[in-house]
């Protein structure tokens, strides 16, 4: 593909431009334009004028915002002779990151450009994803205000705000996101199992980020390792208790998923909420309650089983979802998360924990939010056995 080679050439700060000049020569652009979402996902930014960026365009009002929601091409067009205008979703592996905008005349677009933009808007996530490594502009395009410290470090150590495979998809998302504290997710997936971190951080800006750091390295250390999920919880506990001698704990909610079975090995270390959405009926899931990491030294941690069946939604939320308060002092109820997982059940997971967030701060009103909140949705489909061939 010509662009794939323009890109793979291009200077990581470039690849606008490589993507710009290449539709320009070979499918009579007029103009190309590549939007990035920002840390909340409610505004698309420009990547044109930096370090400020152009002026954003809402996710939910817009036509850019129309294709990043449906994650499908949204095609703008007042008649056959006009110019038409194509919105098209980057994503990787299901992680959500932007829009590519190209405007191009009518009779040069057709079924098979159509696809081919497609491909190359696939293309060019993947290159924004690796450019990242060696330059600031797309994660300084993504920003609609000053990030604190605490939520530099910690939006660096996420691995991503969604995921899909065939069997799961994964969303996630954090709040406030300009100034998260301690609030954390993490994933890793392998051939046969996928292992899924949520944590509800303890502190306030840099020391809660500090020792979220330390647990989430020591955690991937451990799994990188190939230990088991309760030696994973037992090294983390570990480094924690060394670094803190028990002034400080963190509570998590590990599990490890079996993606043949849905067989899950779960360990609850003062955990987050668990909450299972299964045929249309929503319920908390009782966890049997370990120390949180950090507490005491040489703590044992226990795995217990649960098993996920295919159309299980299960939905992760902190204590920060709990404890907001609306300007009158009503407390967020298990009664309004159950409904706003009614709310959202037609929403695949990318979408959800933005969706509850919105619920909540219309709860919250105009008050500044003082904790953190982070819901994490998990779609679990199974793997589909396959009949061998004779």
């Amino acid at each position: 593909m010509v662009v794939e080679r323009a890109l793979r050439r291009a200077a990581p700060h470039a690849l606008l431009e490589a993507v710009q000049d290449t539709l320009t020569a070979h499918y009579s652009a007029d103009s190309v334009d590549l939007l990035m979402a920002d840390y909340a996902m409610t505004i698309l930014q420009p990547v044109s004028a930096l370090p400020y960026t152009a002026e954003p365009i809402p996710v939910h009002t817009s036509a850019p915002g129309r294709a990043f929601g449906a994650q499908e091409p949204y095609v703008e067009t007042d008649s056959r002779t006009d110019p038409v205008t194509v919105h098209l979703p980057i994503s990787v592996r299901g992680d959500r990151i932007g829009i590519l905008t190209v405007r191009m005349p009518a009779d040069s677009y057709d079924r098979d450009t159509a696809q081919e933009l497609e491909d190359i808007a696939e293309v060019l996530g993947h290159a924004i994803v690796v450019a990242e490594r060696d330059t600031d502009v797309y994660l300084q395009a993504r920003r609609a205000d000053r990030l604190t410290l605490a939520a530099e470090m910690q939006w660096q150590l996420l691995p991503g705000r969604s995921c899909s495979r065939p069997e799961y998809e994964l969303g996630a998302q954090l709040e406030p996101a300009y100034a998260i504290h301690g609030d954390n997710f993490d994933w890793s997936t392998s051939a046969h199992h996928l292992t899924l971190t949520v944590t509800n951080g303890m502190g306030e800006g840099i020391e809660a980020a500090l020792l979220t750091n330390l647990a989430i390295n020591a955690l991937r250390n451990a799994r990188r390792a190939g230990l088991s999920l309760s030696d994973q919880a037992c090294l983390a506990d570990q480094a924690i208790y060394g670094q803190y001698q028990g002034a400080v704990h963190l509570s998590v909610l590990l599990l490890r998923f079996d993606l043949a079975t849905g067989e899950t090995e779960i360990i609850d270390a003062g955990s987050p909420k668990m909450w299972r959405l299964r045929q249309g009926k929503a319920e908390p899931l009782e966890l049997e309650a370990q120390l949180p990491l950090g507490m005491f030294e040489d703590t044992i941690y226990t795995p217990q089983r649960f098993q996920a069946e295919p159309g299980d939604r299960l939905l992760f939320v902190s204590d920060g979802v709990y404890d907001v308060a609306s300007p009158a002092g009503e407390r967020y109820s298990e009664r309004a998360l159950v409904r706003a997982m009614a709310n959202t059940r037609l929403l695949p997971p990318s979408q959800v924990p933005r969706a509850v967030l919105q619920e909540l701060s219309g709860h919250r009103g105009p008050i500044d939010a003082d904790d953190d909140a982070m819901v994490v949705c998990l779609d679990w489909h199974g793997r589909q056995e396959t009949t061998p061939t004779p």
